[in-house]
């Protein structure tokens, strides 16, 4: 696994962008990384913007600020046209097909476009959306293993919803497996 590596999510409020970084940072620590989450939000709440930069690191991270990103997951058009253009040169992005139009995607980057919020549906549930991109971030990256975030799933999802926890891992599976 490389050493260092970090990610912007972003997407509209609602899309559980907060809750796929939050995953992340959880595996990131439960496989002995240094880890940092900052989670930007405002007062929109659902239908606004959010996004949240994750940094992992086998070293300490010195900074958990990045506005030059090595990869991105984008779940919405305002989320491509902001932060398409900050990923550095040979980063990859996870674009949702669903609610982005691939004319939209910058050829000289490295691109994932999958059919997030579809995908979620054949699943049997349209918020899985977020899964799938996760799980298909960690496929493109190599952060981290796919068992490693699934089994992070029990201390970041609620007790009170703990039958979703197969349904998340189902959905991590299958945006890691997206071909």
């Amino acid at each position: 696994m490389p050493e260092y590596k970090d990610v912007i999510m972003a997407g509209f409020g609602g899309q559980g962008v907060l809750l796929i970084g939050n995953l992340l940072a959880q595996a990131g620590m439960e496989y002995g990384l240094e880890v940092s989450f900052i989670p930007v939000y405002g007062v929109e709440m659902r239908g606004g913007t959010a996004n949240c930069t994750v940094v992992l690191d086998t070293r300490p991270i010195g900074s958990p600020l990045v506005y030059r990103p090595l990869s991105t997951i984008v779940l919405n058009e305002p989320s491509l046209t902001k932060f398409q253009p900050r990923l550095r040169e040979g980063g990859v992005q996870i674009v949702n097909a669903s609610l982005i139009d691939k004319s939209l995607l910058d050829a000289s980057l490295s691109s994932v476009y999958l059919p997030a919020n579809g995908m979620a549906q054949k699943l049997g549930n349209s918020k899985l959306a977020n899964m799938v991109a996760l799980g298909a971030w960690l496929r493109a990256t190599g952060a981290l293993p796919l068992k490693v975030v699934q089994k992070a799933l029990k201390h970041v999802v609620s007790v009170h919803y703990a039958r979703l926890i197969s349904a998340n891992s189902a959905a991590l599976e299958a945006g890691y497996n997206f071909s």
